[in-house]
């Protein structure tokens, strides 16, 4: 199983990015599906999981601004982040079960 993260970059305030995880092997299907993201010296926090049929949670800091999707035929899980602060800067990682993706960094500056 092998999680490949993209989609990072340097923002403004304001602006909008989508993190994209392509996930390979079978297990792509039936399963909890999440983001994280760790900021420098701090603990990695969850920022959005999708189960199953689609049912969603984020982080209370990310509500109303981030939401996380899936394309089932790419085996990809996608997060779009809107009106970003620089709070959100951090590394973000793609998760299923026990694999992690690479991680992909996020700075948004003021």
């Amino acid at each position: 199983v092998q999680l490949q993260a993209s989609g990072g970059g340097l923002v403004q305030v304001g602006e909008s990015l989508r993190l994209s995880c392509a996930i390979t092997g079978n297990i792509f299907t039936g399963n909890v599906m999440g983001w994280y993201r760790q900021a420098s010296g701090k603990q990695r926090e969850l920022v959005a999981i999708i189960i199953g049929a689609g049912t969603t949670r984020y982080a209370d800091s990310v509500k109303g601004r981030f939401a996380i999707s899936t394309n089932n035929a790419k085996n990809t899980v996608y997060l779009q982040m809107n009106r970003l602060k620089p709070e959100d800067t951090a590394v973000y990682y793609c998760n299923i079960r026990t694999w992690w993706g690479q991680g992909t960094l996020v700075t948004v500056s003021s």
